[in-house]
């Protein structure tokens, strides 16, 4: 029998609703991945709400919760590591600080970092000094790297002006650790205002997708969230980046249905779980030629 995937999540949590491992836990449960939540930060609500409760994980707990891990040795059944909202700097460097110590018990362990910055504009609120620490010192680590737009331009200190800038900037994210850079949502100017568009980017190419854009009044939050959480349980079962990218894109599009249907601001996981599964669409990735 082929061996299930460990994947160890490090981001936030909230009690009502999806966004962070609360998007993201359950959907890679639901495809075939054992997955340790630990949450960086646990929230009654995400932060779009404008109003919300809770409290930031204590930076030492990171790490102690990795120790005891290895402490029952299994520290090394760890295949990857994610990381995506991080309520403070510190936190960040005890995420690395544990990538650190996965990797020594593991080394063929994956780190995926989705570098939350946050967007003022809607209301999601990411303390500067976290931008800064993934700026300047996750992005070197990472394996696996997805920024969205906003992220990408902040990366790379400007904005994109056209696809082939994008890919350009993705590839200069290269040249700082990572194998792969994803890019959830791209929103370069004169794109098609009609589709939503992602890119991945390797070593031995680029590839760009495209799907229908959903309209809902608010858009849901923990979009990518689960589009991280996907794309890197997909790898550990076994896909290669371009499939893990196509099963990606058609099962966030399956769940994006379902929320559309019911009306819903938050992301209907749990009625979408069997398309999240087995989508019933797929959407092509086509190779860029530069």
């Amino acid at each position: 029998m082929k061996r299930t995937p460990h994947l160890l999540a490090i981001q936030s949590h909230v009690v009502f609703g999806h966004a962070g491992n609360s998007a993201a836990v359950f959907p890679m449960q639901r495809i075939g991945v054992n997955v340790w939540p630990l949450n960086t930060v646990q929230f009654s609500n995400h932060t779009q709400y404008g109003q919300w409760a809770g409290e930031v994980l204590a930076p030492a707990q990171i790490p102690a919760l990795v120790d005891a891990i290895a402490g029952i040795g299994e520290l090394g059944n760890c295949d990857a590591v994610l990381s995506g909202y991080l309520g403070s700097a510190e936190q960040g460097r005890a995420v690395l600080a544990g990538v650190e110590r996965i990797k020594a018990a593991n080394p063929r362990a994956l780190y995926l970092c989705d570098p939350v910055m946050g967007h003022a504009e809607k209301g999601c609120v990411v303390p500067p000094a976290v931008s800064e620490f993934l700026l300047r010192e996750a992005a070197s680590v990472a394996d696996i790297l997805c920024p969205n737009q906003l992220e990408l331009d902040s990366f790379c200190g400007r904005r994109a002006e056209s696809l082939a800038d994008c890919v350009v900037m993705a590839r200069s994210l290269l040249e700082r650790g990572p194998h792969v850079v994803l890019v959830k949502h791209l929103a370069y100017p004169d794109r098609a205002k009609e589709l939503f568009e992602m890119l991945l980017v390797t070593r031995e190419g680029a590839w760009h997708l495209q799907r229908p854009l959903l309209a809902f009044p608010r858009q849901p939050v923990g979009v990518g969230d689960l589009t991280s959480g996907l794309f890197l349980a997909r790898v550990l079962l076994g896909d290669s980046w371009v499939e893990a990218f196509e099963f990606t894109a058609a099962a966030v599009h399956e769940a994006l249905l379902e929320t559309q249907a019911c009306t819903s601001y938050e992301l209907q996981l749990v009625r979408a779980q069997d398309r999240i599964a087995h989508p019933r669409v797929r959407f092509e990735a086509h190779r860029l030629e530069y």
